[in-house]
């Protein structure tokens, strides 16, 4: 049994994570201030003896306390949020980093950074492999995030390379799954609640875009076995679902799935909107026999099965 701090444990990933790491018999302190995580996200391991639950903002420093590993999750990562307050989100990726590096290099913990696919930008290469540096507008409405998150990595190895911290970085790619907030602003939430509430589904942009989505299982997954990686194997990898669908098709495999009356609407596009996303894994295959399993179509079954029972649905659906 380990030892394992998750700084936004409560938060959609960081849920999920606390979750699978109980249940492979870890005891497991959740951090996280609320922003956009939820109590009830981790009420079902409340009372659990090996579950803690502990209200604190990153950019404060962390507690000492004695664990083995420490997950850094803690930031918003949807776009209404995080730009709602852009100089804390920067805050947040930055101090929050440092002070999740501090608390494992005083303690000799290994500490896991979970960076974004969005410190590539908008990509001039595709896929994306680790090695690209990205196309990122450094003055942007997304920029706090973006480059919070660049930053964050340079902070993990600097103090790898100075400190002989023990550190892993994974490049998260779009992921859906239960417990996203039904505001979250990200497109696969978007869709599924349009269309259960019979709403006009919204594509900003002429939904030609691609992303590639990967299911929150399969994500748990990956940053686990990269966790386990010897200690001389840093990353960043890319932890995401290869499969490339346009935004308009995803919108209406949405409207099929849900049976909805929901027609397609199309709005501009946002400022430093990608137009497209999708990860190149090789090097996730190669270092830790990892690739998705969950095929987007029974991801989003079980997906607007959880939205069924969050949301106040029409009774024509």
């Amino acid at each position: 049994m380990k030892n394992i701090l998750v700084t936004g444990g409560a938060g959609f990933i960081g849920s999920h994570l606390c979750t699978r790491l109980i249940n492979d018999g870890h005891h497991v302190v959740c951090v996280d201030n609320f922003f956009t995580g939820r109590e009830e996200n981790v009420a079902h391991l409340r009372g659990n003896r090996r579950f803690e639950l502990l209200r604190h903002d990153v950019t404060w420093p962390l507690p000492l306390a004695k664990v083995d590993e420490i997950y850094n999750l803690a930031c918003p990562a949807s776009p209404p949020y995080y730009q709602n307050d852009p100089i804390q989100t920067t805050r947040t990726s930055v101090l929050g980093s440092m002070h999740a590096l501090d608390l494992a290099h005083q303690v000799k913990a290994k500490v896991m950074q979970a960076s974004t696919s969005e410190i590539y930008g908008d990509p001039d290469v595709h896929p994306q492999p680790e090695a690209y540096w990205g196309n990122v507008n450094t003055v942007g409405p997304r920029s706090c995030y973006d480059e919070g998150k660049r930053c964050a990595e340079t902070l993990f190895m600097d103090y790898y390379r100075q400190y002989h911290v023990r550190i892993k970085i994974v490049r998260i790619f779009n992921t859906y799954g239960e417990r996203m907030l039904p505001d979250d602003g990200r497109v696969v939430s978007n869709f599924v609640v349009q269309a259960l509430r019979n709403r006009p589904i919204t594509i900003y942009g002429d939904g030609n875009q691609t992303r590639s989505f990967q299911y929150v299982d399969d994500l748990i997954e990956g940053m686990m076995r990269m966790m386990a990686t010897d200690d001389d194997f840093t990353g960043p990898v890319n932890i995401g679902n290869p499969r490339e669908f346009r935004v308009e098709e995803l919108a209406r495999k949405v409207v099929a799935m849900t049976g909805s009356s929901s027609e397609i609407v199309f709005e501009p596009l946002p400022v430093d909107d990608p137009r497209q996303r999708q990860p190149d894994i090789s090097l996730a295959k190669e270092k830790l026999g990892w690739q998705p399993t969950i095929q987007l179509e029974e991801g989003l079954r079980r997906m607007i099965a959880y939205f069924k029972q969050q949301i106040s649905i029409p009774s024509t659906v």
